[in-house]
C-alpha cells in the first residue's frame, strides 16, 4: 500500500506542477492525470472513469491568472489511488468503492484552494528578493529563489493529495460495510448524475444560441465515454 501511495504522490507532484508552475502541457487535467495514475497502479479503467467525471465537473474552471479553482488534479489522482488501494484492502475493487472514493475526494479537495493561495502568497514576496539579489549580483541566489517558487507549488500539490488520501483512508473503511449495499443500488444513478452535473456546469458558463444542440452533444459524449470505460 505504501508503494502505491508513493506512486500516486509522484503523479500528484508532476501533474500538480503542470497546473500553473511549469510546462502547462495539460497533463494536469483530470482526464489525463487520473488515467496516468491508474496505468501506473495497474487499473487504467478506474483512472479513466474517475478522470472523465472530474473533468466534466470542473472543465469550465481553470487556474488562469489570479483565479484559484478547486484542485481538480489532486481530486482525480487521489480518488484513483484511494479506489485502487482500498480495493486491495477491502472486498475487491468495484464501481461502488470508486464512486465512494470520489464522493469523499470532491469536498475534501477544496483544501487545494487554501494551499494554493498560501503558495501564491509566499511566491509574491520572491520577486522583491530576486530584484535585490540581481542588484547585489548574487546570481546563484536568483536561481535558488526561482526553485523555491517551484517548491511552494510542489508542496501545495502534495499537501492536497495527502489530505484527500488520509481522509479517505480514515473515513472509508469504517463506513464501507454500512454503505456497500446502498451504494450498489445507487451506483448507476451516481454514474449518470455526475456527468450530467458536469455538462450543466459547462452550459452555465457559456452563452450559445443553440444551447440545446450543445447540450445534446455533450450528453451523448458523456454517455459514450461512460459506456467505453465500462469493464
Amino acid at each position: 500500500m505504501v508503494f502505491q501511495l508513493l506512486i500516486g504522490g509522484m503523479v500528484a507532484l508532476i501533474c500538480g506542477l503542470d497546473r500553473v508552475a511549469i510546462l502547462q502541457i495539460l497533463v494536469s487535467r483530470p482526464i489525463v492525470a487520473a488515467p496516468l495514475a491508474g496505468v501506473l497502479l495497474g487499473e487504467p479503467l478506474i483512472g479513466l472513469q474517475i478522470g472523465v467525471m472530474v473533468e466534466l465537473l470542473w472543465l469550465a474552471r481553470l487556474p488562469v491568472g489570479a483565479a484559484v479553482p478547486p484542485d481538480d488534479t489532486q481530486v482525480a489522482v487521489a480518488a484513483t489511488v484511494l479506489s485502487i488501494v482500498l480495493g486491495s484492502q477491502l472486498e475487491g475493487l468495484s464501481t461502488e468503492l470508486m464512486l465512494l472514493s470520489l464522493l469523499i475526494a470532491l469536498p475534501v479537495g477544496k483544501v487545494g484552494q487554501y494551499f494554493e493561495h498560501r503558495a501564491r502568497n509566499y511566491n509574491s514576496i520572491l520577486p522583491v528578493r530576486t530584484d535585490q539579489a540581481l542588484q547585489d549580483e548574487f546570481f546563484g541566489q536568483v536561481q535558488l529563489l526561482h526553485l523555491r517558487g517551484l517548491l511552494s507549488f510542489a508542496v501545495s500539490s502534495l499537501l492536497t493529495y495527502l489530505t484527500i488520501v488520509v481522509c479517505g483512508l480514515v473515513l472509508i473503511p469504517p463506513i464501507w460495510p454500512w454503505l456497500q449495499i446502498s451504494m450498489s443500488y445507487s451506483a448507476g444513478l451516481l454514474q449518470l448524475a455526475l456527468p450530467l452535473i458536469g455538462v450543466a456546469v459547462i452550459l452555465g458558463t457559456i452563452n450559445v444560441s443553440r444551447a440545446i444542440t450543445l447540450f445534446c452533444a455533450s450528453f451523448g459524449m458523456a454517455f459514450l465515454l461512460m459506456w467505453l470505460v465500462q469493464p
